[in-house]
Formats: structure tokens, C-alpha cells, sequence
């Protein structure tokens, strides 16, 4: 049977790009449910607490989504994170400034999911689900960002000074950076350098916070672990930026507050770590792929293996406690039809 001639069910089957990006995208927001919820509890200021309320509404909303999608596909519905991941009532961890910087640092990695998803789709419905899903998700981020500047809590991006002309590159010295004359940062590599600062110092006071209110030992030295790595290469990413006399976001340690009450089961703290770790991974090797300078290559080369082997050792963790859901996958042909004969 030719592809013409199959049916238009056919042609609507589910790919593995649009089954994993689905599956992705409802436990991410499963778990973007319950931690929100909990910073709901906790908000005293107005402004912030209706972007949480956005935001709230937005993860629900792909939810009940996917679970229609997967519905009429007699697909099982994955399970994420539930109520019994949160304690909504658990006293205060963050003061209401960090969850600004909570939501541009996940809004970042569901919009990269989302935009990613939408050139892998061929389904003209789900295409039209993730555009709008990235849409809403960019609105947030826009509301975030607008909320931010009205408080003076966002520090911008560097400012350039616009070039008096267009020139070319004259000599192979502009990918210097270890040895002989290092020229300035360029532009792309002023916007990674800032964004990977932006990221870690949300995810080092998100770690701070985790690390006081874990109750497994081997998950507190793992959070614990994850903000040395952080602030490691908050380091890093700084001290390039300071070199050329520019500014870079602060740190955020002050807004964890003194609690040792979890708000959060180990289990979702886990995940939502590893998640966002390896999320750095695609973040750094975007960077190196638009840095020209040598040392910024050789910095984010260290920075991608201290972080994949920190997702290995977290994967471990989670595996061996029974917290990691399966993914769905492709058929196991060698347990099917075994290769070997059994003794």
C-alpha cells in the first residue's frame, strides 16, 4: 500500500516527536502546578501574585490539553506530580521577589521546549498547540519582565555603543582568549554570558532553599553538590564579564528564607533539578556554538561535563528510589526476538 493510499487515520498517527514533546510537556507542567501552587500560598505582593496567577492558569491549561490529545488517542495518561508532591501549607522558603526570577528562569526552558517542538510536529493540530503554547508562554515571560522593570528588581543586558561602520574580521587574533592579545567580548557572546548568569543565580537560590528542606541525606549532599557546581559557574560566567567592565544580574541567596520546613517531596525536587540542569547542558553548548574567543570554548566544555555528570549521578539517585517515570519508547525487537538461546 502506498502512502496515498492509506487512510487519513493513518496519516494522523502520533510521531515520536510529538509523543515525546506531549509527554515532556505535561510533566513539566505538572510539576510547574505544584510549585506555583505553593508560591500562591506565600505571596503578600498584589502585582506578583497575578503574574503566579497567569502562570498558574497557563500550566493547567496545557494539561488539561494534552490529556484531551492523549485521550483520543487511547494513550495512557503520564503521571508527573501530584498534590502529594506539595504541602501548599509548609511556611515560607522565598520571599515574593524570587518567584519573579523563578518564572523567567523556567519560562526560558518550557519555551525552548515548545519552540523546538513546533518545526519536529506534522500534525497540523498539535503544530497549532505548541505555537500557541509558546505564545502564551512568551506573554508570561513579557508580563514577568514588565512587572520586574516597574520594581527595579531586573538588570538589563549590556548596552553596546552602535559602530560608527561594517568591518571585517582582519586576522585569525580574534579567537584569541588563552594566549597573545584578547579582544573585547562581541555581542552574542555578552548575551549567553549574561543569560547563563541570569539562570544559575535562580537556580543556586532554588538549590539553597532545597538543600534546608530535604529529609534523604544522599538528596541534601546532592543539592548541596549542585550549588557548588552553580556558583562555580556563576564565577566563571561573571569574571568574563567584569574583565570588560560590564554589568551581570546579582546574586539571589538573600531571598531563601531560613526554613527547614519541606514544602516539597524529595521526589520533585529531584526532577525538577536534574530537569533544569540538563537544560544548562543545551544553554552551554548554544553559547559555545556562537562564542568565537577560545577561553569562552574551553569554559563551556568544563561547564557541560560538570553538568552531565551531576545529571548522571541525580538520574541515579532518582532511579534507585523508584521516582523516575518511563518515557515513552520505542520497541524492544531484541526482548521480542531474543538473539540468544536461555541456559
Amino acid at each position: 500500500m502506498t502512502p496515498l493510499q492509506r487512510s487519513s487515520k493513518d496519516h494522523l498517527k502520533l510521531t515520536s516527536a510529538e509523543i515525546g514533546k506531549l509527554w515532556a510537556t505535561y510533566i513539566g507542567n505538572t510539576l510547574g502546578k505544584c510549585v506555583i501552587s505553593y508560591y500562591l500560598n506565600h505571596t503578600e505582593d498584589s502585582d506578583i501574585k497575578n503574574v503566579l496567577q497567569q502562570a498558574l492558569k497557563l500550566s493547567e491549561s496545557i494539561m488539561n490539553k494534552i490529556k484531551d490529545i492523549l485521550k483520543q488517542e487511547n494513550f495512557p495518561i503520564p503521571i508527573g506530580y501530584t498534590e502529594e508532591d506539595v504541602n501548599v501549607d509548609a511556611p515560607r522558603l522565598y520571599e515574593d521577589e524570587f518567584y519573579l526570577h523563578y518564572l523567567r528562569y523556567t519560562s526560558k526552558a518550557g519555551l525552548s521546549i515548545y519552540s523546538i517542538a513546533i518545526p519536529l510536529v506534522t500534525r497540523k493540530d498539535l503544530r497549532e498547540f505548541f505555537k500557541q503554547t509558546a505564545m502564551k508562554t512568551e506573554e508570561l515571560i513579557s508580563m514577568v519582565n514588565k512587572v520586574m522593570m516597574d520594581k527595579g528588581l531586573l538588570v538589563k543586558p549590556p548596552v553596546l555603543p552602535i559602530p560608527d561602520e561594517i568591518d571585517t574580521i582582519k586576522n585569525q587574533s580574534f579567537l584569541n582568549g588563552l594566549f597573545g592579545h584578547i579582544r573585547p567580548l562581541h555581542a552574542l557572546e555578552i548575551t549567553h554570558l549574561y543569560d547563563n548568569i541570569d539562570n544559575n543565580i535562580t537556580s543556586k537560590a532554588l538549590l539553597i532553599g532545597f538543600s534546608q528542606v530535604a529529609k534523604d541525606e544522599q538528596v541534601r549532599q546532592f543539592f548541596i553538590r549542585g550549588r557548588k557546581i552553580t556558583d562555580n559557574h556563576i564565577r566563571m560566567n561573571s569574571k568574563k564579564m567584569h574583565k570588560d567592565h560590564l554589568p551581570y544580574p546579582y546574586l539571589l541567596d538573600n531571598l531563601v528564607t531560613s526554613s527547614n520546613v519541606a514544602p516539597f517531596s524529595d521526589k520533585i525536587m529531584m526532577a525538577h533539578k536534574i530537569d533544569m540542569f540538563s537544560m544548562k547542558i543545551r544553554s552551554y553548548a548554544n553559547a559555545m556554538s556562537l562564542s568565537t574567543r577560545r577561553d569562552l570554548s574551553g569554559m563551556y566544555s568544563k561547564m557541560i561535563m560538570d553538568v552531565g555528570l551531576f545529571v548522571e549521578d541525580g538520574a541515579n539517585i532518582v532511579i534507585n528510589r523508584g521516582w523516575m517515570e518511563q518515557p515513552p519508547s520505542a520497541i524492544d525487537r531484541n526482548k521480542l526476538a531474543p538473539t540468544h538461546k536461555a541456559n
